[in-house]
Protein backbone atom coordinates (compact mmCIF):
# COMPACT_ATOMS: atom_id res chain seq x y z
CA UNK A 1 0.00 0.00 0.00
CA UNK A 2 1.55 3.58 -0.94
CA UNK A 3 -0.19 6.60 0.89
CA UNK A 4 0.15 10.31 -0.79
CA UNK A 5 -1.34 13.14 -1.70
CA UNK A 6 -3.30 12.49 -4.69
CA UNK A 7 -6.14 14.65 -4.84
CA UNK A 8 -4.83 18.02 -6.50
CA UNK A 9 -4.81 19.00 -10.14
CA UNK A 10 -1.75 21.33 -10.75
CA UNK A 11 -4.07 23.59 -11.71
CA UNK A 12 -1.90 26.88 -10.42
CA UNK A 13 0.81 25.84 -13.04
CA UNK A 14 -1.33 25.14 -15.47
CA UNK A 15 -3.03 28.94 -15.78
CA UNK A 16 0.66 30.18 -15.38
CA UNK A 17 0.89 28.59 -18.53
CA UNK A 18 -2.19 29.60 -20.27
CA UNK A 19 -1.39 33.32 -19.08
CA UNK A 20 2.31 33.20 -20.30
CA UNK A 21 1.42 31.67 -24.04
CA UNK A 22 -1.84 33.74 -24.39
CA UNK A 23 -0.35 36.74 -23.34
CA UNK A 24 -3.20 37.39 -20.90
CA UNK A 25 -3.12 39.07 -17.45
CA UNK A 26 -5.93 37.09 -14.99
CA UNK A 27 -8.71 39.63 -15.58
CA UNK A 28 -8.87 38.95 -19.30
CA UNK A 29 -8.71 35.56 -18.37
CA UNK A 30 -11.51 35.74 -15.64
CA UNK A 31 -13.60 37.12 -18.22
CA UNK A 32 -13.24 34.63 -20.62
CA UNK A 33 -13.41 31.71 -18.27
CA UNK A 34 -16.23 32.61 -16.16
CA UNK A 35 -14.34 32.66 -12.97
CA UNK A 36 -13.83 35.26 -10.47
CA UNK A 37 -10.43 37.12 -10.21
CA UNK A 38 -10.51 36.58 -6.22
CA UNK A 39 -10.94 32.55 -7.48
CA UNK A 40 -7.74 32.51 -9.59
CA UNK A 41 -5.68 34.54 -6.91
CA UNK A 42 -6.99 32.01 -4.42
CA UNK A 43 -5.78 28.88 -6.33
CA UNK A 44 -2.30 30.62 -6.26
CA UNK A 45 -2.57 30.18 -2.77
CA UNK A 46 -4.32 27.26 -1.86
CA UNK A 47 -3.36 24.91 -5.10
CA UNK A 48 -6.81 23.98 -5.43
CA UNK A 49 -10.57 25.39 -6.28
CA UNK A 50 -14.06 23.25 -7.02
CA UNK A 51 -14.80 21.26 -9.45
CA UNK A 52 -17.13 23.14 -11.23
CA UNK A 53 -13.95 26.41 -11.22
CA UNK A 54 -11.69 23.31 -12.98
CA UNK A 55 -14.76 22.33 -15.62
CA UNK A 56 -14.48 26.09 -16.59
CA UNK A 57 -10.54 26.55 -16.63
CA UNK A 58 -9.49 23.24 -18.59
CA UNK A 59 -12.84 23.53 -20.97
CA UNK A 60 -11.26 26.38 -21.98
CA UNK A 61 -8.03 26.00 -22.52
CA UNK A 62 -8.82 22.62 -24.50
CA UNK A 63 -11.51 24.63 -26.77
CA UNK A 64 -8.14 27.03 -27.76
CA UNK A 65 -6.36 23.77 -28.58
CA UNK A 66 -4.52 23.14 -25.41
CA UNK A 67 -4.29 19.15 -25.06
CA UNK A 68 -2.23 20.05 -21.65
CA UNK A 69 -2.55 16.19 -20.44
CA UNK A 70 -1.28 14.79 -23.49
CA UNK A 71 1.51 17.07 -23.97
CA UNK A 72 2.69 16.38 -20.52
CA UNK A 73 2.51 13.00 -21.46
CA UNK A 74 5.36 13.89 -24.45
CA UNK A 75 7.50 15.52 -21.79
CA UNK A 76 7.53 12.96 -19.30
CA UNK A 77 8.03 10.50 -22.01
CA UNK A 78 11.56 12.36 -23.07
CA UNK A 79 13.22 11.15 -20.27
CA UNK A 80 13.72 7.97 -21.58
CA UNK A 81 12.19 6.70 -18.60
CA UNK A 82 9.10 4.27 -18.26
CA UNK A 83 5.85 6.37 -17.68
CA UNK A 84 2.42 4.79 -17.00
CA UNK A 85 -0.96 6.06 -15.99
CA UNK A 86 -3.77 4.65 -14.06
CA UNK A 87 -7.19 5.57 -14.90
CA UNK A 88 -9.81 6.43 -11.94
CA UNK A 89 -13.87 7.00 -11.82
CA UNK A 90 -13.76 8.39 -8.58
CA UNK A 91 -10.63 9.25 -7.46
CA UNK A 92 -7.74 7.69 -5.56
CA UNK A 93 -6.45 8.30 -1.63
CA UNK A 94 -4.18 5.80 -1.80
CA UNK A 95 -2.75 2.60 -3.78
CA UNK A 96 -3.42 -0.80 -2.74
CA UNK A 97 -2.87 -3.80 -5.19
CA UNK A 98 -5.62 -5.38 -3.21
CA UNK A 99 -8.40 -3.01 -3.89
CA UNK A 100 -9.25 -4.01 -7.34
CA UNK A 101 -11.68 -6.85 -8.26
CA UNK A 102 -10.47 -10.39 -8.91
CA UNK A 103 -12.56 -10.52 -11.61
CA UNK A 104 -10.18 -7.22 -13.46
CA UNK A 105 -8.24 -9.43 -16.62
CA UNK A 106 -5.13 -10.93 -14.15
CA UNK A 107 -6.97 -11.16 -11.31
CA UNK A 108 -6.45 -8.58 -7.82
CA UNK A 109 -3.28 -5.70 -8.71
CA UNK A 110 -2.95 -2.11 -9.58
CA UNK A 111 -3.59 -1.56 -12.86
CA UNK A 112 -1.56 0.76 -15.16
CA UNK A 113 -1.38 1.61 -18.59
CA UNK A 114 1.51 3.08 -20.62
CA UNK A 115 -0.57 5.37 -23.34
CA UNK A 116 -2.43 8.45 -21.66
CA UNK A 117 -5.71 7.95 -24.32
CA UNK A 118 -5.95 4.09 -24.31
CA UNK A 119 -6.18 5.43 -19.84
CA UNK A 120 -8.80 7.95 -20.68
CA UNK A 121 -10.82 5.58 -22.60
CA UNK A 122 -11.74 3.28 -20.26
CA UNK A 123 -13.42 6.30 -17.48
CA UNK A 124 -14.61 8.96 -20.36
CA UNK A 125 -17.95 8.18 -19.12
CA UNK A 126 -17.51 8.70 -15.50
CA UNK A 127 -18.35 11.99 -14.07
CA UNK A 128 -15.56 12.21 -10.82
CA UNK A 129 -12.90 10.06 -13.07
CA UNK A 130 -9.09 11.43 -13.06
CA UNK A 131 -6.35 10.13 -14.47
CA UNK A 132 -2.62 9.55 -12.96
CA UNK A 133 0.47 9.75 -14.02
CA UNK A 134 3.51 7.46 -12.38
CA UNK A 135 7.25 6.48 -13.22
CA UNK A 136 7.87 3.12 -12.79
CA UNK A 137 11.49 1.40 -12.20
CA UNK A 138 11.26 -1.83 -13.73
CA UNK A 139 14.30 -3.50 -12.10
CA UNK A 140 14.57 -6.42 -9.53
CA UNK A 141 10.95 -7.73 -10.14
CA UNK A 142 9.46 -10.86 -11.39
CA UNK A 143 8.20 -10.24 -14.43
CA UNK A 144 5.86 -11.98 -16.54
CA UNK A 145 5.58 -10.63 -20.16
CA UNK A 146 2.40 -11.61 -22.63
CA UNK A 147 1.64 -11.20 -26.01
CA UNK A 148 -1.51 -10.86 -27.92
CA UNK A 149 -1.68 -14.90 -28.04
CA UNK A 150 -3.87 -17.63 -27.03
CA UNK A 151 -2.44 -18.00 -23.65
CA UNK A 152 -3.27 -14.16 -22.77
CA UNK A 153 -6.63 -14.60 -24.16
CA UNK A 154 -7.10 -17.69 -22.06
CA UNK A 155 -5.84 -15.88 -18.68
CA UNK A 156 -8.00 -13.14 -19.22
CA UNK A 157 -10.94 -15.20 -19.69
CA UNK A 158 -10.29 -17.60 -16.76
CA UNK A 159 -9.76 -14.46 -14.35
CA UNK A 160 -12.90 -12.60 -15.70
CA UNK A 161 -15.38 -16.12 -14.81
CA UNK A 162 -15.48 -17.29 -17.91
CA UNK A 163 -13.27 -20.54 -18.04
CA UNK A 164 -15.21 -21.91 -14.42
CA UNK A 165 -15.63 -25.87 -15.85
CA UNK A 166 -12.12 -25.83 -17.40
CA UNK A 167 -10.48 -24.88 -13.78
CA UNK A 168 -8.54 -27.76 -13.58
CA UNK A 169 -7.56 -27.93 -17.06
CA UNK A 170 -3.39 -28.60 -16.68
CA UNK A 171 -3.15 -25.86 -19.36
CA UNK A 172 -5.29 -23.22 -17.36
CA UNK A 173 -3.61 -24.03 -13.88
CA UNK A 174 0.15 -23.59 -15.40
CA UNK A 175 -1.08 -20.55 -17.13
CA UNK A 176 -2.48 -19.47 -13.47
CA UNK A 177 0.24 -20.49 -11.39
CA UNK A 178 2.68 -17.88 -13.49
CA UNK A 179 0.24 -15.26 -13.01
CA UNK A 180 0.34 -15.60 -9.14
CA UNK A 181 3.97 -15.59 -9.23
CA UNK A 182 4.83 -12.87 -10.86
CA UNK A 183 5.34 -9.54 -9.36
CA UNK A 184 4.49 -7.62 -12.28
CA UNK A 185 2.30 -8.67 -15.97
CA UNK A 186 2.62 -6.84 -18.90
CA UNK A 187 0.20 -7.74 -21.23
CA UNK A 188 -1.98 -6.05 -24.12
CA UNK A 189 -4.90 -4.21 -22.90
CA UNK A 190 -7.83 -5.96 -23.48
CA UNK A 191 -10.99 -3.21 -22.88
CA UNK A 192 -15.06 -4.73 -22.79
CA UNK A 193 -15.27 -4.17 -26.87
CA UNK A 194 -11.87 -6.78 -26.73
CA UNK A 195 -13.19 -9.29 -24.20
CA UNK A 196 -16.85 -9.44 -26.31
CA UNK A 197 -14.30 -11.29 -29.01
CA UNK A 198 -13.10 -13.85 -26.30
CA UNK A 199 -16.35 -14.57 -24.81
CA UNK A 200 -17.50 -15.35 -28.76
CA UNK A 201 -14.27 -17.63 -28.34
CA UNK A 202 -15.34 -19.21 -24.93
CA UNK A 203 -19.17 -19.55 -26.35
CA UNK A 204 -18.03 -21.48 -29.29
CA UNK A 205 -18.81 -19.01 -31.82
CA UNK A 206 -15.65 -18.20 -33.54
CA UNK A 207 -12.60 -20.51 -33.62
CA UNK A 208 -9.13 -19.52 -31.53
CA UNK A 209 -7.30 -17.95 -35.11
CA UNK A 210 -10.44 -15.53 -35.67
CA UNK A 211 -10.44 -14.02 -32.15
CA UNK A 212 -6.25 -13.41 -31.74
CA UNK A 213 -6.09 -12.09 -35.17
CA UNK A 214 -8.98 -9.60 -34.16
CA UNK A 215 -7.75 -8.80 -30.91
CA UNK A 216 -4.16 -7.82 -32.36
CA UNK A 217 -5.65 -5.96 -34.91
CA UNK A 218 -7.68 -4.36 -31.99
CA UNK A 219 -3.98 -2.95 -30.35
CA UNK A 220 -4.67 -1.03 -27.42
CA UNK A 221 -0.96 -1.06 -26.50
CA UNK A 222 0.13 -2.53 -22.87
CA UNK A 223 -1.06 -2.56 -19.66
CA UNK A 224 1.15 -3.35 -16.56
CA UNK A 225 -0.44 -5.03 -13.10
CA UNK A 226 1.42 -4.99 -9.99
CA UNK A 227 0.55 -7.69 -8.08
CA UNK A 228 2.33 -7.16 -4.75
CA UNK A 229 3.43 -4.85 -2.29
CA UNK A 230 7.45 -5.33 -4.14
CA UNK A 231 5.93 -4.31 -7.28
CA UNK A 232 4.26 -1.22 -5.55
CA UNK A 233 7.37 0.06 -4.34
CA UNK A 234 8.89 0.64 -7.80
CA UNK A 235 6.07 3.24 -8.40
CA UNK A 236 6.47 6.93 -8.06
CA UNK A 237 3.85 9.17 -8.20
CA UNK A 238 3.81 12.49 -10.79
CA UNK A 239 0.44 14.20 -11.29
CA UNK A 240 -3.17 13.83 -11.24
CA UNK A 241 -4.78 15.10 -14.77
CA UNK A 242 -8.53 16.81 -15.12
CA UNK A 243 -10.75 15.58 -17.68
CA UNK A 244 -13.18 18.29 -18.79
CA UNK A 245 -16.28 17.34 -20.82
CA UNK A 246 -14.91 18.55 -23.97
CA UNK A 247 -11.77 15.66 -23.68
CA UNK A 248 -14.24 13.23 -22.65
CA UNK A 249 -16.32 13.78 -25.50
CA UNK A 250 -13.53 13.45 -27.94
CA UNK A 251 -12.93 10.30 -26.26
CA UNK A 252 -16.49 8.41 -26.60
CA UNK A 253 -16.39 9.32 -30.13
CA UNK A 254 -13.40 7.80 -30.76
CA UNK A 255 -14.35 4.78 -28.95
CA UNK A 256 -17.34 4.68 -30.88
CA UNK A 257 -15.31 4.59 -34.59
CA UNK A 258 -13.28 1.91 -32.73
CA UNK A 259 -16.14 -0.15 -32.04
CA UNK A 260 -17.03 0.28 -35.23
CA UNK A 261 -13.61 -0.86 -36.32
CA UNK A 262 -13.42 -3.96 -34.23
CA UNK A 263 -16.44 -5.27 -35.63
CA UNK A 264 -15.81 -4.82 -39.33
CA UNK A 265 -12.59 -6.67 -38.43
CA UNK A 266 -13.92 -9.69 -36.63
CA UNK A 267 -16.13 -9.65 -39.82
CA UNK A 268 -12.91 -10.00 -42.19
CA UNK A 269 -11.16 -12.26 -40.24
CA UNK A 270 -14.06 -14.86 -39.76
CA UNK A 271 -14.05 -15.40 -43.55
CA UNK A 272 -10.23 -15.32 -43.82
CA UNK A 273 -9.80 -17.81 -40.85
CA UNK A 274 -12.45 -20.34 -41.24
CA UNK A 275 -10.56 -22.98 -39.55
CA UNK A 276 -9.03 -23.19 -36.59
CA UNK A 277 -9.10 -24.97 -33.04
CA UNK A 278 -12.52 -24.29 -30.48
CA UNK A 279 -11.95 -23.42 -27.14
CA UNK A 280 -13.22 -27.24 -26.07
CA UNK A 281 -9.81 -28.89 -28.52
CA UNK A 282 -7.59 -25.99 -27.12
CA UNK A 283 -8.70 -27.10 -23.54
CA UNK A 284 -9.49 -31.00 -24.39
Amino acid sequence: MKICNYSNYRIDDDIKMIVETEKMNLELLSKRTNISKSTLYEIFTSGFTTKDVYEKFYSYAYSLGYRMNKAKESILKENNKLVLFHASKKGLSLIDYNKSRKSCDFGTGFYLGESYDNSLDFVCDYYDSSIYSFIYELKNVKVLELAPSLEWMLIICYYRGQLEKYKDNKTIVELIKKVEESDVIIAPIADNRMYYIMTLFVNGDINENVAIETLIAANLGNQYVLKNEKALSKLDFVEKYYLCNLEKQDALNRLNKRAMDIDTTLKETKRKYREGRFVEEVLE
